[in-house]
This record gives structure tokens, sequence and C-alpha cells, in this order.
């Protein structure tokens, strides 16, 4: 996964609590795909909104008042809302290692799915771009 075009970061996005295997691979690969997730795990950026809106987009009927999403080990945000005892500063340092951990716990069932991804850098819309010249 990391030895793609301009990658630097290993991404473990594990999705629990979902109806199905099939609803929690959905919901994985919905996140794993999504540019501006990998965008904001390239820059950094601990922005969980990214995630649910990787979550929405996959089409699965989830209970958003369930949701529950770690970042690391950090729980970022539940029931809606930033969780509380969110430390930004931490999540943010966290989020400079090369491997990163997402973990999204639906908590309205018991399938689980773990897939794997990487960012997108700059790097990787340079070679992109510039391929063909």
């Amino acid at each position: 996964v990391v030895d793609g075009e301009g990658a630097k970061k290993f991404v473990t996005i594990k999705v629990t609590g979902a109806k199905s295997i099939s609803m929690a691979k959905n919901i994985g690969f919905s996140i794993a795909n999504s540019p501006l997730f990998k965008t904001a795990i390239a820059g950094e950026d601990p922005n969980w909104g990214r995630i649910v809106m990787a979550i929405g987009k996959s089409g699965e009927n989830i209970v958003p008042n369930k949701v529950q999403i770690k970042i690391g080990d950090y729980l970022v945000a539940e029931q809606n809302m930033v969780a509380k005892g969110y430390n930004e500063k931490m999540i943010k340092k966290y989020m400079e290692w090369d491997s990163i951990q997402i973990e999204v716990n639906l908590n309205i069932g018991n399938g689980s799915f773990t897939t794997y991804t990487c960012d997108f850098t700059h790097d990787y819309i340079d070679i992109n771009a510039d391929y063909r010249n």
C-alpha cells in the first residue's frame, strides 16, 4: 500500500459494530477510497468530518448517534459531536506517524472489517499529472 505513487503514510481502517461484514466492508472502502480522507491524512489533519462524510457516502443505513470514531487510541467523535476530552494537539502529534489507525464503531451489530490504504500527497499529484510528459 505504501509503495504507491508518492504515498507516505500507511492507514489501517477498522470498522466494527456493523449490522454485517458486508456493511462494514462497504463503509471501510468508502473511507479508504475517499480523496478528502486521504488528503487529510497527508496533511496530518485530524478532521473526523472527512470520515463522517465517507461513512455517509457509503449509502449504508447507520444510526448517527451511536457512531464512535477513534484516531489511534484517541476517541474523537461520539453521539454526533466531538468527544469529551478531545485534544487536537495530541491527535495531530499522532498523525505525524508513518502508520495511522482509524476505528469506526457503528454500535449496531457484530460485523467488522479491516481495510488498508495510504495518503494522497503532493507527490501523488505531481507523478500523475506529469506521467505522460
